[in-house]
């Protein structure tokens, strides 16, 4: 994995804070706030074992996870229901995954068009339940026949519109960046935060997640640090077995330590595989979680 180099850069990014900081729009007093951070782990809906969502919340509850991240794919018609099973729980709805149609950075005018209005009425659902965002990937690799740069424009002509869909319905549009295997666009969160930054939006954020960072940034910290603001969401997997944390050797006290400097109050989600019984291993990974984050 590189430990050495990773210590390293992680060091030299940490030497830098105050140029990072400023480039991604970190508050002032993100340092001296770094108490207020605070872990709260979800969890992605199929990742619980159970065989109706009211098990599951039972166990999510009993092992102390505080959110559940539910896919986009017909969301509205399951809002009541969610809802209903909700109320009176401890766990809320962390963030909604994805699901919509189309591919905002295609080439085709008619499968953006197709995308952004998905988008809204997903975004429309997330609302109404609550949630901290949509996640979205403006597209997989074969997805789009677009470069880079006009990928970019593409996308940042239609982020505001979206943005403001979100902050009516009362959420946000989380941009998620892939690592290369799976997304040649936006791989990197200082991308995302570039991206937040030029569609000068208040809906259009962007979220982290272990397993892609682990692919394609040098520094967990540092990666954190230039998110900034923008950061919303967190998702939780081992690089590179995409398992639970603490089912392979993979350190999170780098990127904790960035949440905590960034006084980072979001969820964090598993978005991983399981090797052996979840009901034995995902207590285990909480209890790995917060140890971790204790020694951040």
């Amino acid at each position: 994995m590189g430990i050495d180099r990773r210590h390293f850069l992680s060091g030299a990014a940490m030497a830098g804070l105050g140029l990072v900081a400023g480039r991604a729009g970190l508050p002032a007093a993100a340092e001296e706030s770094a108490g207020q951070a605070e872990l709260r782990i979800s969890s992605q809906e199929g990742r619980i074992p159970g065989a109706t969502l009211e098990e599951k919340l039972d166990r999510m509850e009993q092992w102390g996870i505080v959110g559940l991240e539910v896919g986009g794919g017909g969301l509205p018609d399951r809002v009541e229901a969610l809802k209903k099973a909700l109320a009176g729980r401890q766990v809320k709805v962390s963030a909604i995954c994805a699901g919509f149609r189309g591919v905002l950075i295609s080439e085709e005018e008619v499968k953006r068009q197709e995308a952004v209005a998905s988008i809204s009425e997903i975004l429309q659902a997330a609302g109404e339940l609550g949630a901290v965002g949509l996640i979205v990937v403006p597209a997989f690799n074969g997805q789009t026949k677009l470069g880079n740069q006009e990928a970019r424009q593409v996308l940042l002509d239609l982020l505001p519109g979206l943005g403001e869909v979100a902050v009516k319905a009362g959420t946000t549009l989380l941009l998620e960046p892939l690592n290369r295997g799976e997304a040649f666009f936006l791989r990197q969160l200082a991308d995302a935060a570039a991206i937040c930054r030029d569609a000068k939006h208040p809906g259009v954020c962007m979220m982290a997640d272990f397993y892609h960072m682990g692919h394609e940034e040098t520094s967990h910290e540092g990666a954190i640090l230039s998110a900034g603001k923008y950061l919303r969401h967190v998702h939780l997997a081992t690089w590179p077995g995409r398992v639970l944390p603490g089912q392979e050797e993979y350190d999170y006290t780098s990127g904790f330590r960035g949440l905590k400097r960034l006084a980072y109050r979001g969820y964090c989600s598993f978005e991983c595989g399981c090797n052996g019984d979840p009901q034995q291993e995902i207590p285990k990974s909480v209890r790995f979680l917060r140890q971790q984050w204790e020694q951040a």
